[in-house]
């Protein structure tokens, strides 16, 4: 069902949520809060991708 790299690009995204939290609520930079919460769609967005295109047999 989850392949090993399904499991680092949800640690990517969650580090990167994590990030974004910190940013935003102890260090109080928002600017660069949102800079980095943009990270978190784009990396699903590259996960989706890979993935679809191991299972359409693109990537071997």
């Amino acid at each position: 069902m989850f392949r090993k790299s399904d499991y680092f690009i949800l640690l990517a995204v969650m580090i990167s949520f994590f990030i974004t939290a910190y940013l935003w609520f102890v260090v109080r930079d928002r600017e660069q809060a949102i800079f980095t919460a943009i990270w978190v769609p784009s990396i699903f967005g590259f996960g989706i991708y890979f993935k679809v295109a191991t299972l359409m047999g693109v990537r071997k």
